[in-house]
This record gives C-alpha cells, structure tokens and sequence, in this order.
C-alpha cells in the first residue's frame, strides 16, 4: 500500500465505499490515485491475449536460473505500460535541436549558478520550453474522457520528469512549468529526483501532468520510443547530445544536437500537429529569447 499514492482524504474515502487502493491502482495502470478515480469505475486491465501460453514456460528446463520478484511497484507500472500499450495508438515523431543556445547559456550563467546553490541543467530549458509550446499549442495540453468522445482542454501546464529510481520509475511534476523561471524549475528538478530517489514524494506532487519528459541524456542513445502515459496525450524523450556535421555555405562545422521523441496519441494528434509542435519547441531550445516574446 505504500506503494500507492494517494492523500488521506482519498483513503479516507477509498475505506468508506470499500474500495481497495491497491487493485484500483493496478486495473487503472498507474500509482497515484485521486478522488476522481473513487467515483468512476476504473478501466479494466489489459493483457494480452492467451499471454500465458508465452510465459508459463520451466526455464529450469533449459539450463540454472533463480528467481527476482517484481516488486509491487514495478508490478503496477508494468500494468500501466501494457495498458498503455493496448489502448492508445501511439505514433512517435523524431527530431533534433542544436543546443549551442543553450550550452552557452549554461556556460555564462555558471558562476551565477554556484552563488545560488543551483545546478542548472540543460533538462530546466527542456521543461520551460515544453511549457511554453504546450500553450501555444493548447490541444496538445489535453485528456481525452474515458468514452474517447471529448477532449478537456488545461488551463494550466504541469511537466512530469521521469526519475529512475532502485525502486522503479516515478514522475514526480512541477507544477505551473510555464509561470516559473530557469532558475526556480532548476531548483524543483534538482528537489524533487533527490526525494524520488529516497521515496520522500509526496501524493500531490504526483499526477496531473500536461506532459512529461523522459530524459536519457546523462545514460546514452541516439533515439528511442517513449511510451505515452495516459491521460497524458504526448510524452516528450530526450537522449544525448550529439555533434552533428552542418554546412555553412562551403564550410562544414560540428554542431551540437540533442536528439528529440515525441509519442503522442494519434486519436488526437495527427502527424502534421506533431510535426509544427515539434517545430516550434526546437525553435524555442535553438533561441531561447524566443520563451521571452
């Protein structure tokens, strides 16, 4: 039960209408529960069909094994990826951006960033420019209603950063991404992966995301196919920077780029959507003046 994210009110209420939190959040694929959740009836899980046949092997057959038990948590996000998997139609649209802007950026405000205690990484320019994209582009900030038949429009912007924990994957949210500056998000990332990794996150600092960001840059990868996190409509992944060769007029010159994933429900966003979103949000980390206007 621990493992559930939910405020007391929510358990409060969760005891009175005799609902079990745990299986709730294991049929609904995700960790943290609202009081929403306790009053519509959760999604039934998906898994795949005849999957036992696939798994119920004796692997001992074969050659020495020994066993590693999922965790209750690890358990429940693999409920969540699968159902994910299942239920939307996800396409992903890859992209890069040069990030001389803001390597640079870093650079000069680097002693400004040791006088304030705060580490300014290139991932803050990551979540105030997807903030700033996600309101010029409201439809991609977004939940479609259960029956698929609406589309709830935010009026707020919330950006999830995936944290890899020992104890499985949380995406803790800052909250209100647009209205704050580098250095207060810098500041809230730095925060918030230190208690994920200690388990000290609270329930309401989870959930409610517009869309979240997973970042792979400090591990490596050229690209990969982040899978979306419902009732999210787009997840955004990064990977490492890398010197791509561009040519100004006859001259070739190495240029900083940082390889960009985004995978977003195509029952909403089409592929033209994705393609101008990720146009603007790479103008935005290419000039980030351009946050400021």
């Amino acid at each position: 039960m621990d493992d559930i994210k939910a405020s007391p009110s929510v358990r409060a209420l969760a005891r009175e209408k005799g609902i079990d939190l745990e299986q709730l959040a294991a049929t609904a694929g995700r960790t943290t529960i609202g009081r929403e959740d306790l009053e519509r009836p959760a999604p039934a899980a998906h898994t795949a069909q005849g999957d036992s046949i696939y798994w119920d092997v004796d692997h001992s057959a074969f050659g020495p094994v020994h066993e590693d038990p999922m965790s209750r948590f690890a358990q429940i996000a693999a409920g969540n990826l699968a159902s994910a998997n299942a239920l939307i139609p996800q396409v992903t649209h890859h992209d890069r951006a040069d990030s001389r802007a803001i390597d640079a950026l870093r650079q000069a405000w680097k002693a400004e960033a040791q006088a304030r205690g705060v580490k300014l990484t290139a991932l803050a320019f990551h979540v105030k420019a997807l903030a700033r994209a996600l309101r010029d582009f409201p439809r991609f900030n977004a939940s479609l209603t259960p029956d698929g038949k609406t589309l709830i429009l935010k009026d707020y912007v919330h950006i999830g950063v995936a944290v890899d924990t020992a104890h499985g994957l949380m995406v803790p949210v800052i909250r209100d991404a647009d209205k704050k500056g580098l250095w207060q998000i810098a500041a809230e990332i730095t925060d918030l992966a230190t208690r994920a990794q200690s388990r000290k996150i609270k329930p309401d600092e989870m959930g409610g995301a517009s869309m979240s960001i997973s970042n792979l840059g400090g591990i490596g990868g050229t690209g990969f196919t982040p899978i979306v996190n419902p009732p999210e409509l787009a997840i955004l992944g990064i990977t490492r920077t890398e010197s791509v060769t561009v040519w100004e007029g006859d001259t070739p010159l190495p240029v900083p780029m940082v390889p960009l994933d985004l995978s977003y429900d195509h029952r909403v966003i089409n592929g033209a959507d994705a393609a101008r979103f990720m146009v603007h949000l790479t103008a935005l980390l290419e000039d980030p003046r351009r946050m400021l206007i």
